[in-house]
């Protein structure tokens, strides 16, 4: 039976897997040896061991002696010698224990259990067959551990077990480290990246008086003190373009982002994003900066942009592919779809491709649904699909050339959204119009069309200069680039519904 088996109401002492620690636990403490003592001061790191004596013989020594630490993995004994394995933060290192060092004390030694924390130092060795190690002059039970790790180090299978109890997940699975290095090593690599540029890095409320930014149904919570309901933010873009208003000019945002909509492998109602906005820029220049950011992130974590996903390759290295929105949704469905086409045609075509359509929805929203469904889940490579229509892009400014489209752009990677990107919007009196458009959409039971922020407008009132802004999923890049296919397994913590 495994440590996850054990049931989460059984009282330790009931069952047999418990009540054995539990029994050592209270006769070190009737010995008056603490079991869960307040510090520990370890030299060195496994890693740190195996680099520093990679050309220590087999039944070498080293003369050099260390101090280490870490969770027990396994035990095994053979005769009077023991040979335990700890995984520290770095690695794993092997503890060689024999009674002519440590004497009557090897007994205490073999009676720590796999799982419980261990110190140990002693001279670095190098055994018979070869294998690394501390040869043990003196050890400490840091923490012992009452529940046993799965069975036999294998790792845990049961997938919900192992989002639920992530530090099982961590303790066991060396693939869950992986991914949380990864993850680490890509956020630094995107601060990096930015901060080389000249951007800003701020931080931006969570909770706001508006859910504004994005197209999207918001957490609703209550201020006790101010007496009004709040929202958790679903963008940070409207904060962050106020910054941009201020003359804070180049400027980003990594942060939690909530979402009040459906879980699954691609979504999680509590996300990280990038959101950066950059002054006298626009879409075209996102391009490049979004492409660069990619592509550096991938030499830091897999050192090449030519990497594997999901079992096919695929190649990050810029320029993507660029293609605009309308021609990518025809090319997927084989039909024609243009923003002057009329309104009954727009419905027929959607719904012969299976794509509902709602009465109050114009042509633009009618074709974001049929791309949606039929255009993006076919892009495998990186792409750049731009030009999206005006109806579902209120944030955005209008094209250049094209009527009825924005300057807006998103990157599709293996079938799924990673950035979304504007010429950003800088015209108060159309941005008000817009707003007063997807108010009416709103009462046409468009739940997610964005509100009327008059903070904002005020603000654009004072003058925003022509402005490129970009968000991007941290999450799904990680799942990019650790090869990962859902999103719960680069979010430590996912949404789970309570355990019973």
């Amino acid at each position: 039976m495994s440590g996850d088996e054990t049931a989460e109401g059984e009282h330790l002492q009931e069952h047999f897997l418990t009540a054995a620690r539990l029994a050592k636990v209270e006769g070190l403490r009737a010995s008056g040896v603490d079991p869960y003592p307040v510090s520990f001061s370890p030299t060195a790191t496994a890693a740190s061991l195996h680099e520093a004596h990679a050309g220590l013989a087999a039944s070498e020594a080293s003369g050099a002696r260390e101090t280490v630490a870490g969770r027990l993995v396994t035990m095994r004994r053979l005769g009077g010698l023991a040979f335990a394995v700890i995984q520290d933060a770095s690695g794993r290192l092997q503890l060689f224990a024999d009674a002519a060092v440590l004497g009557d004390r090897l007994a205490g030694f073999l009676d720590l259990d796999p799982g419980d924390w261990v110190g140990a130092s002693g001279e670095v060795v190098r055994t018979k067959r070869g294998e690394l190690s501390i040869r043990v002059e003196d050890f400490s039970l840091l923490a012992k551990a009452l529940r046993p790790l799965p069975e036999k180090w294998h790792g845990l299978q049961d997938v919900e077990v192992r989002h639920r109890r992530r530090y099982l997940d961590l303790a066991v699975n060396p693939q869950a480290r992986r991914v949380l290095a990864a993850r680490s090593g890509i956020l630094a690599s995107l601060r990096r990246s930015l901060d080389g540029r000249g951007f800003l890095e701020v931080e931006t409320p969570t909770l706001q008086s508006q859910a504004g930014g994005a197209l999207a149904k918001p957490f609703i919570t209550h201020h006790n003190a101010l007496g009004v309901d709040m929202y958790l933010r679903i963008a940070t873009e409207l904060y962050l373009k106020r910054l941009i208003v201020g003359g804070v000019e180049r400027v980003y945002e990594i942060g939690r982002t909530f979402r009040n909509e459906g879980v699954s492998p691609r979504h999680n109602p509590e996300f990280t994003m990038l959101e950066l906005y950059q002054a006298y820029a626009d879409y075209f220049d996102m391009m490049d900066l979004t492409e660069a950011l990619v592509a550096e992130a991938a030499q830091t974590v897999a050192g090449t942009t030519e990497i594997e996903y999901l079992g096919r390759p695929m190649s990050l290295r810029p320029p993507w592919r660029r293609v605009g929105y309308l021609e990518a949704t025809s090319q997927a469905t084989g039909l024609e779809w243009d923003m002057g086409m009329p309104l009954d045609r727009a419905r027929e075509q959607a719904r012969g491709l299976g794509v509902e359509v709602r009465p109050a929805w114009g042509v633009g929203k009618i074709v974001s649904e049929v791309f949606d469904a039929h255009a993006e889940p076919a892009l495998w490579e990186p792409t750049v699909v731009m030009d999206y229509p005006k109806e579902i892009s209120p944030l955005a400014r209008d094209h250049r050339r094209l009527p009825g489209l924005v300057e807006r752009f998103e990157v599709i990677i293996a079938g799924r959204e990673l950035a979304n990107a504007f010429s950003e919007l800088n015209d108060p009196l159309e941005q008000r119009r817009r707003f007063e458009a997807q108010v009416e959409a709103r009462a046409h039971g468009e739940e997610e069309a964005h509100p009327l922020d008059e903070d904002y407008l005020m603000a654009l009132e004072y003058g925003m200069p022509p402005t490129g802004g970009m968000g991007l999923g941290v999450d799904r890049l990680v799942m990019l680039l650790t090869g990962e296919e859902s999103i719960r397994e680069v979010i430590l913590f996912p949404a789970l519904r309570p355990e019973a």
